[in-house]
């Protein structure tokens, strides 16, 4: 079988593109006809908050494919014990498939983090009526690189029932994106409700303090699906190519496909025994 031949004469030629049969796909690009006041909102408080994107009907197909999938309530106070979670979620449904890679959300990806960025985590939450606060954090605090510094990581929570003052709307405390090591959230903080009604997703950087509001309902639940983001170069909080079955990945769209790993970060991080690893899959 005949190889095709990419010419490498120096270093900085093996932080390109070099693949010879399987090019990058990621793309540079994608449509966004409001991603610059997008960026702006991103770029001040640290979160932005998209609404209608999703149809009624659509919610209604998302809470039916996810509702069956969730699991008991959780095991500590982060994931909540009135809160229930479904996990791995593409390898359950294909219901979810359509907000991981929304033009909306991939055209602000694009922008913010390098090509072939991953998928970091996909699971449906409930907050269930009786729910405590859950303590602040923010998402990218796992990666031990000092801040302040850009997101190593976004995340979008996309509301599939309304988004409530008291039925555990996430909060928020803007501009804290900003903040350094040394800076924790105190009573003086300004914290926001993130009150959205179903369709609408809230997209912020991975360095927002944040966390699920309490359900103060008597019998109120909200709904929410989570698709996190982060840096090819990273490692993603969900391991997808040892939790998504072959069989799987080769169903998805080419978008998820290289979320979850078919992909190279130049020069060759993420190969497979030396070669791009959609190899395995059998596909071009």
């Amino acid at each position: 079988m005949a190889h095709n031949v990419v010419r490498v004469d120096n270093v900085e030629d093996l932080y390109t593109d070099i693949a010879g049969t399987y090019r990058s796909t990621a793309t540079a690009t994608a449509p966004g006809e409001h991603v610059d006041s997008d960026l702006a909102a991103l770029e001040r408080d640290g979160y932005v908050v998209l609404e209608g994107l999703l149809t009624a009907q659509a919610c209604r197909d998302i809470g039916t494919a996810v509702d069956p999938l969730l699991g008991p309530v959780g095991r500590n106070a982060f994931e909540g014990l009135h809160t229930q979670r479904a996990y791995s979620l593409l390898t359950k449904t294909r219901g979810c498939d359509g907000i991981v890679e929304h033009p909306r959300v991939l055209a602000l990806l694009d922008r913010l983090l390098l090509p072939n960025y991953l998928l970091s985590q996909l699971q449906a939450i409930r907050i269930n009526a009786g729910e405590s606060a859950q303590f602040l954090h923010f998402d990218d605090g796992m990666y031990p690189v000092p801040r302040p510094r850009p997101a190593l990581s976004v995340a979008t929570i996309w509301a599939i029932t309304d988004f409530t003052a008291d039925n555990g709307a996430t909060v928020v405390i803007p501009g804290s994106h900003h903040w350094d090591d040394d800076r924790r959230p105190t009573d003086a903080d300004q914290q926001v409700s993130v009150v959205m009604p179903a369709g609408s997703v809230v997209f912020f950087a991975g360095t927002l303090w944040h966390g699920g509001g309490a359900n103060r309902t008597d019998d109120q639940s909200r709904l929410a699906v989570t698709a996190q983001y982060c840096e090819p170069w990273l490692r993603p909080q969900e391991a997808f190519t040892l939790s998504t079955p072959p069989a799987t990945v080769r169903t998805v769209s080419e978008n998820i496909r290289r979320m979850l790993g078919y992909s190279i970060h130049p020069p060759f991080m993420g190969m497979v025994d030396g070669m791009h690893p959609k190899r395995i899959l059998g596909i071009r």
